[in-house]
């Protein structure tokens, strides 16, 4: 008896000294090591991040430029939902029976209108860019969550903001295990509403677009005569962001916005020694063209090698007679025609905002305007001078506009609501032309198109006023003949003009051939909306 007793105190024992042994190691890792207590507060609540929405760029109209299209994304929690009528609102069924059975909360995309339950959460969030991307030079792009080229890059702060992250919160127990009887907390970010808003028409872009599909290098830029917006502006080739190591191994170099870049002019810049001709009242100057002329030595020949006989200023415009202008030149004030050609905007940068400014180009100095071949070359458009599509643009908008220069800009303001435009800047112009040597010139432009048989810049909606230009480059082609960019920039309706347009074709050959046609479907698609 006594034997039992003992034997069952001494187990007694062994079990309470058991319980301390196990209650001392909690404490420990409880009170000491306090490992449950930190779970317990960094779990207390479980957040689920179902992508982040970024600021937008708008058209003119309030148009979404990028974030025009949706997706919608779903935050699931695996215990609170039946895997297989779930994944009935996946896209990718297989991706999502993957992660589901992991039994971790996750993010999937899902199909529209998938219901919300509470272990479902669904999310609309703005795709950054659509599968044809318009004005993707404008925009630019980004990369590693950072703009790094065009308005991306420019208004990087403002369109990517810490506002934007869209999350579902969920209450969860000591064990990290999530209470859906707490409710969850929903933060869904309506950042895509603020962004910049640019003076871009999508619909003007896309017609221009559309017209220069077939243009292999070029741009074409398209601009209220009156206010200096850029309503387009295409550079091509166009590029994909989807396919961005495609696009830097391109030969074609699809990345550069040719809009920015200056060119040979060509028969173009005869508007501006026109321009001084009128100025410095030889506007009635009339000039036997035989083919060719001689200056101090060097033969300079017209490209209609037999002559264009007398030709009057306006003549000489419509037929682009080269010998007329290397004579008109020699008459000029050379000083007051280099300042005319900078007020005009040769040889100034444009600056549209951070990170696009297209280039000044090569404007010659009176120095080297002294020289009588130089000053032969400057009179068409060739030698030194280059200057940009958006130059070129500014020159027409000049004209059509009695003379009153406007700054170029692509900027309208900036939104917060994405209805509202705040920090819009007015309209500015200089006057650099006489109104009645502007209207001279336009008359001048009018009539080389209409009153030019041979014409294509002739449109069936609209009346226009344009002057072509091929201008030479000094590069050959593997077949040995002479490489020169295709230009014409114009305007219309032609009584009262409204926009400017400019299509250069890198390489293309005549202006006539090429680019006339481009600039009459671009003319008669805008009349025709």
């Amino acid at each position: 008896m006594r034997r039992k007793t003992e034997i069952r105190i001494i187990i007694l024992v062994g079990t309470f000294f058991l319980m301390f042994t196990a209650l001392c190691f909690n404490y420990y890792r409880i009170a000491v090591k306090r490992e449950h207590v930190q779970t317990a507060k960094t779990n207390s609540q479980f957040t689920i991040i179902a992508g982040n929405s970024e600021g937008t760029i708008y058209d003119r109209n309030m148009k979404p430029i990028v974030n025009a299209q949706k997706k919608h994304i779903a935050a699931a929690v695996p215990s609170f939902l039946d895997r297989n009528s779930t994944a009935e609102f996946a896209v990718d069924k297989d991706e999502f029976i993957e992660n589901f059975d992991k039994g971790l909360p996750f993010t999937f995309e899902c199909i529209p209108d998938t219901p919300d339950s509470d272990g479902l959460t669904v999310f609309e969030i703005p795709e950054r860019y659509s599968e044809n991307q318009p004005a993707q030079h404008v925009i630019g792009y980004i990369s590693q969550g950072e703009g790094v080229a065009g308005i991306e890059y420019a208004y990087d702060k403002i369109l990517r903001n810490d506002y934007g992250e869209n999350s579902v919160t969920y209450t969860t127990d000591g064990f990290g295990q999530i209470l859906i009887g707490d409710g969850k907390k929903i933060i869904r970010s309506n950042a895509e509403k603020s962004g910049a808003v640019t003076t871009i028409d999508l619909d003007i872009q896309k017609i221009c677009e559309n017209a220069g599909k077939d243009i292999e290098k070029g741009s074409i830029i398209v601009a209220d005569v009156k206010t200096g917006e850029i309503l387009a502006m295409a550079s091509f080739p166009s590029y994909s962001v989807d396919e961005m190591e495609k696009a830097i191994d391109d030969k074609k170099s699809p990345l550069i916005n040719r809009a920015l870049y200056s060119y040979s002019v060509g028969s173009v810049f005869k508007l501006v020694t026109a321009a001084q001709a009128i100025d410095n009242k030889f506007g009635g100057y009339v000039y036997d063209c035989t083919g060719h002329i001689d200056v101090e030595g060097k033969m300079f020949n017209c490209h209609k090698t037999d002559g264009h006989g007398l030709q009057t200023l306006s003549e000489a415009i419509t037929n682009s007679c080269n010998t007329y202008f290397i004579n008109l030149s020699k008459i000029l004030d050379i000083k007051e025609f280099r300042e005319l050609a900078f007020n005009l905007g040769f040889g100034r940068e444009i600056h549209l905002c951070s990170g696009m400014t297209a280039s000044g180009g090569v404007l010659p100095t009176v120095k080297d305007l002294m020289i009588p071949a130089e000053l032969a070359n400057f009179s068409f458009g060739q030698g030194k001078l280059s200057a940009t599509p958006l130059q070129i643009t500014q020159l027409t908008c000049t004209i059509a506009n009695e003379g009153k220069m406007p700054v170029l800009r692509i900027i309208k303001g900036m939104t917060i609501d994405g209805e509202e435009i705040m920090n819009g800047k007015s309209v500015q112009h200089s006057q650099v032309l006489e109104k009645d040597t502007a209207d001279q010139l336009k008359e001048m432009m009018i009539s080389a198109v209409e009153d030019n048989d041979s014409s294509n810049a002739k449109t069936k909606y609209t009346t226009v006023g344009a002057k072509t230009s091929t201008a030479q480059t000094g590069r050959t082609d593997k077949k040995g003949e002479e490489l020169c960019h295709a230009w014409i920039t114009g305007f219309f309706p032609a009584d009262e003009p409204q926009y400017a347009v400019t299509v250069l074709i890198e390489d293309g050959g005549y202006g006539n051939d090429v680019s006339a046609p481009v600039f009459r479907e671009i003319a008669d698609n805008i009349s025709n909306r």
